[in-house]
């Protein structure tokens, strides 16, 4: 298995330590400008590498270009259309039970 977004991490903190630095140079403060900087870049290297990862996951899982289905983790609203409304439908919302 191949990882094509290794890559992201060193670019990105590159591209912090560039803007950190100008910043620093620019604020006369140079090593808070690197240190944001690398702070800054690290982030914005693993955001990349998650988004990418993601985007392969997706492309394998669709290989026709099919839309994929996103879910939001499973919420446990009883809103869903399916239950009366004041119906008990097994839903929680974390609450006690009010007997």
């Amino acid at each position: 298995m191949s990882n094509k977004s290794a890559a992201f991490l060193p670019i990105g903190i590159g591209a912090g330590l560039a803007i950190g630095t100008g910043l620093g140079v620019a604020s006369d403060n140079l090593a808070l400008g690197l240190s944001l900087g690398v702070a800054i870049g690290s982030g914005l290297g693993v955001a990349l590498m998650g988004a990418a990862n993601l985007k392969a996951q997706n492309d394998k899982k669709a290989p026709d270009g099919g839309g994929s289905t996103v879910s939001d983790g499973g919420g446990s609203s009883a809103s869903g259309g399916h239950c009366a409304p004041n119906a008990d439908c097994g839903g929680s919302d974390g609450g006690g039970g009010g007997d």
